[in-house]
């Protein structure tokens, strides 16, 4: 065969190459599961991108699609993945169809309606994820995995079912991954869920169930991590966490499990993550750190436990998070915590501790630490003012209401790290320092309720954070939960320093002297809290520049001059106050000013919704609510000492008439 021949044989395999492709392409779909998915389609009430063309039978390059790698023309379907594609409508039974299909994904969509019953009769289907989405009704509660017994993944969080944890789970033996979390579930365990010998997660916190913990827990000796938080589960931890050899993340927070922890449980060398909080356990905290070798994050906050703080657990050496906080404790923080060396996240508030010099002379030593939560203890001591204490890890630091006395002390201007920091609730006098500053990272600053004094520095204007929102936050590894402390209104809790909003709250001082003009700089900020001080001059119509403003409160101050009308600007202002000042002229009209309350504005003699109402330099101050009490207080002491002396007068006189 010469050239040409070659030439020829050459042209035509690439011809049929080609030919192949062109078939591959138009007719790698098996007609069933073509019907499959129409059917699922025409459920929908939303369209998928990349299904334009459902009629046509290449269906495996359809968005989403999986098909084997079959050498024959029809291809079966073996993965259906739609997640987070904004899907919505319903799930039709026709899925039954993809009789090959093995993956199916429908997570993070708007989905609704009950589970048809045919989902479970998919003989080759591995993994189930439909998590995070608007599901109802009951799930299938017998022979569940009767047909579909190849089932290694079931992911049903984050939906609205209801009903009871599924019954005839028995035959799900291929099960690894079980999810009901964040669901209406109630009830208690069906027994038929421990036999369940391959399963290594178990998610079903978020729910209702009810009743004791079964001690059939203990037939799951693959179990890896088991989280019932959040729950209506009661009476005494079984003492069965002998026989799960490899569980690592144990989490029943907020349940209503009473008595001691079980000996099993705290010598577990398996054990990661244990996480007991918000709970009625008591009795003393005997954990083994020699046999909790591998013991990364404790939480066992709010509870019963009393005595002194425990000393064992200065020898879990690997320990990063510790909470404490909220429970019966006395004393002081032993000495030998200095030991824990790894420790990242600490909180040990509301636990009725002493002495805080010692406390945080102790806390230094721990090198890594980089969050330090200690509020409602050492109450009425002095703030420590020890030069030699250095946290240069921190960054975080939560010491509100303890009626703390003293001033703000210098040891926290190496604190170079510092986010967050909450003084709050105390009896700090002195200034505010004006190396705050300097804090690069610094987006929460919350010293109200104190006597500080002077004038508001003028480098918290200068915040780097709050300027460019650069913020990396460190997260604790475990549901951490932070607290601040609100006298005379809710403690609010966030389980992340993220969900802090950037503030500045400089509330209930003494603080005197201007609104500088400069902190329209900080475009970061959420919140700016100036409310009860003796702050004086204009209202800076610079402010209009804080462009992520969510709430300013000036109220209660000596503020003058008219409010600027560019402060319609601040779109995202939700909460506006400047009551009780001496402000005068209208009030600004459009934006967010039209939703504002009245109230927002009342005590301001001169402030009106005229049109053309101007200021006059010699308002009479409206008295605020609080200075009415004062007035209201004094003034019976005020008439009873005027009648006094006239009543002493007319005595004198009257007795120079009775003695010639």
């Amino acid at each position: 065969m010469g050239f040409r021949g070659f030439y020829l044989f050459f042209v035509l395999l690439a011809l049929s190459f080609e030919i192949q492709n062109l078939n591959s392409e138009t007719l790698t779909c098996n007609l069933d599961d073509l019907r499959a998915l129409n059917g699922f389609s025409s459920c929908l009430e939303s369209t998928i991108a990349g299904w334009n063309n459902t009629s046509s039978p290449g269906c495996c390059t359809w968005t989403g699609i999986t098909c084997d790698n079959s050498t024959v023309s029809c291809r079966r379907v073996v993965g259906l993945e739609l997640g987070s594609k904004k899907l919505s409508g319903k799930i039709c039974g026709s899925l039954a169809g993809l009789n090959q299909l093995r993956v199916l994904n429908l997570s993070h969509n708007f989905l609704q309606g009950s589970l048809p019953d045919e989902l479970f009769s998919l003989p080759n289907i591995e993994i189930i994820d439909l998590s995070n989405n608007a599901f109802i009704g009951s799930i299938k509660n017998k022979g569940m995995c009767k047909i579909s017994t190849r089932i290694q993944v079931l992911n049903f969080s984050n939906n609205q079912f209801s009903g009871e944890v599924p019954k005839g789970l028995e035959n799900c033996n291929s099960l690894q991954h079980l999810s009901f979390d964040e669901n209406g579930l109630s009830g208690s365990l069906p027994e038929s869920l421990f036999q369940l010998k391959n399963l290594s997660e178990l998610n079903l916190q978020g729910n209702s169930i009810s009743g004791s913990l079964s001690n059939g827990v203990s037939n799951l000796s693959n179990l890896v991590k088991l989280d019932i938080s959040s729950n209506l589960f009661s009476g005494v931890l079984p003492d069965i966490f002998g026989r799960l050899a490899r569980l690592e993340h144990f989490s029943a927070m907020s349940n209503l499990f009473t008595g001691h922890l079980p000996n099993s449980l705290v010598n577990s060398p398996s054990l990661q993550m244990l996480n007991l909080n918000n709970n009625s356990l008591s009795g003393p905290i005997n954990l083994n750190c020699h046999a909790m070798k591998n013991l990364l994050s404790l939480d066992l906050g709010s509870n019963l436990f009393h005595g002194p703080i425990p000393n064992s657990l200065s020898s879990c050496r690997r320990l990063k998070t510790l909470n404490l906080a909220r429970n019966n404790f006395s004393g002081k923080i032993p000495n030998n915590y200095r030991n824990l060396k790894s420790l990242t996240h600490l909180s040990l508030s509301n636990t009725s501790l002493n002495n805080i010099l010692s406390a945080l002379r102790i806390l230094q030593y721990c090198r890594n630490l980089s969050m330090l939560v200690l509020t409602t203890n050492f109450h009425d001591e002095q703030m420590p003012n020890d030069e030699n204490l250095h946290f240069k890890s921190l960054n975080s630091l939560i010491l509100a209401n303890c009626k703390l006395r003293g001033s703000i002390p210098q040891w926290l201007s190496s604190c170079h790290k510092l986010q967050l920091l909450d003084l709050s609730w105390n009896h700090l006098v002195g200034s505010v320092p004006s190396w705050f500053g300097k804090f690069e990272s610094l987006f929460y600053l919350d010293l109200s309720n104190n006597s500080l004094k002077g004038e508001i520095p003028k480098s918290l204007t200068e915040l780097q954070s709050l300027i460019s929102g650069n913020i990396t936050i460190d997260e604790p590894v475990s549901s951490f939960q932070l607290r601040t402390a609100r006298q005379g209104g809710p403690i609010l809790s966030y389980r992340q320093i993220s969900s802090f909003r950037p503030t500045l709250d400089l509330s209930y001082n003494n603080l005197q002297g201007p609104i500088w003009p400069d902190f329209w700089n900080l475009k970061r900020l959420h919140v700016l809290n100036l409310k009860e001080n003796n702050l004086s001059g204009p209202i800076p119509n610079n402010l209009s520049g804080m462009t992520g403003l969510e709430k300013l409160d000036l109220s209660h101050n000596k503020l003058s001059g008219e409010i600027p009308r560019s402060l319609v600007n601040l779109t995202f202002v939700s909460t506006f106050d400047v009551s009780y000042n001496h402000l005068c002229g209208e009030i600004p009209k459009g934006g967010q000013f039209d939703t504002f309350p009245s109230a927002s504005f009342e005590g301001n003699n001169g402030l009106c919704h005229a049109e053309y109402c101007t200021c006059q330099s010699d308002q009479t101050p409206i008295h605020s609510p609080r200075e009415k009490k004062r007035i209201i207080i004094g003034l019976p002491f005020e008439i009873g000492a005027a009648t006094g002396f006239v009543l002493t007068v007319i005595y004198c006189f009257m007795s120079r008439l009775s003695f010639p």
